[in-house]
């Protein structure tokens, strides 16, 4: 999933979350399927402390080949994309071909975007994914996350093209970005209490939970109920977390991960998991034990945007919270 879900060496099923669907080191399988690119040549320093500049100066600057570049259609519909075959450059180079008017992108919102991919020696078209009824998985851009020289600083509505050079990891791509929402990083999987529908759970004389999925459809985003407010220290933005969970799918209430069962606790980040997994941790005590819901958005992804096993899937975790080590 993501971000970096769940993530331990022993077992856990919630497996790591590829780094960001659109990083610079490592192109997203999702959208690339084997293909990757490499860090874009240099980006520009900061030029002053404000998210949105900082952004701004860390695209990949503007360049003669990429404006070459034919991109026609509307935004959020698969484009028709013109060039000369091969494409001759040796660094990245990026420009705006739609400027949009909506949300302007600041360090560590979420953008829901549509991309498709070039060969830029041969023209062919390598994938395209977003611009249908299968969502790509939103991506969080922040300073240094690679997507962030993809991104910028644009505006939601914006059509974006970013030519990346040949590396050792994968050959010259042109990329076509269309940035479709702009979400701000506070309000992007935020937790509400429990809807009328929501799971159960009972805890055995060992302290194992069981989780009962009731009738009904699944929730949107993620919702949260404290079963039982701890009295130790409030896990922050970052902190390192043990935990012990037992994760249920919505869709046939079947176990596909538990720590309970290994008999052992998992440790890692809250910045290392799945957007709804960290929105479950932080602001809870040491000792809360938590029941929490989380649609594909906020977990693995939709059905079609991602290879993980538990794409598509609406997730409960029972989890307990053991200890933490601030960041």
């Amino acid at each position: 999933m993501m971000e970096r879900p769940l993530t331990s060496t022993r077992g856990l099923t919630v497996r790591i979350r590829p780094l960001a669907a659109l990083s610079i080191a490592a192109l997203s399988a999702v959208l690339l399927a084997g293909c990757a690119g490499s860090a874009p040549g240099s980006t520009p320093a900061p030029t002053d402390t404000s998210a949105a500049s900082d952004l701004c100066a860390v695209a990949v600057p503007e360049g003669d080949v990429a404006a070459s570049i034919s991109v026609s259609g509307e935004v959020g519909e698969l484009p028709t994309v013109e060039f000369a075959a091969p494409l001759e450059f040796t660094t990245a180079e990026r420009v705006v071909a739609v400027e949009g008017d909506g949300t302007q992108i600041a360090d560590g919102d979420y953008v829901t975007y549509a991309r498709v991919v070039y060969d830029a020696a041969t023209g062919e078209q390598v994938q395209a994914a977003g611009f249908d009824d299968a969502p790509l998985p939103p991506q969080q851009v922040t300073i240094g996350s690679g997507a962030d020289a993809y991104f910028g600083c644009a505006t939601e509505g914006s059509r974006l093209v970013v030519i990346t050079p040949e590396s050792q990891s994968g050959g010259a791509l042109v990329n076509v970005i269309d940035v479709l929402e702009v979400t701000p990083a506070d309000a992007w999987c935020a937790a509400t209490e429990p809807g009328d529908v929501f799971p159960t759970v009972e805890y055995s004389a060992d302290g194992i939970p069981t989780v009962t999925i009731p009738e009904g459809d699944a929730p949107d985003g993620v919702q949260l109920e404290v079963l039982e407010e701890g009295d130790g220290a409030t896990v922050e933005p970052g902190d390192t977390v043990t935990v012990n969970y037992t994760g249920v799918k919505w869709s046939d209430g079947s176990v596909f991960d538990s720590s309970y069962e290994r008999g052992e606790p998992a440790t890692f980040q809250t910045t290392g998991v799945v957007a709804g997994f960290k929105r479950a941790l932080e602001g809870q005590k040491v000792g809360s034990k938590i029941l929490v819901t989380m649609s594909p958005s906020c977990g693995y992804g939709e059905a079609g945007s991602s290879e993980h096993e538990l794409a598509g899937e609406t997730l409960v975790f029972a989890l307990e919270i053991i200890e933490v080590t601030e960041q």
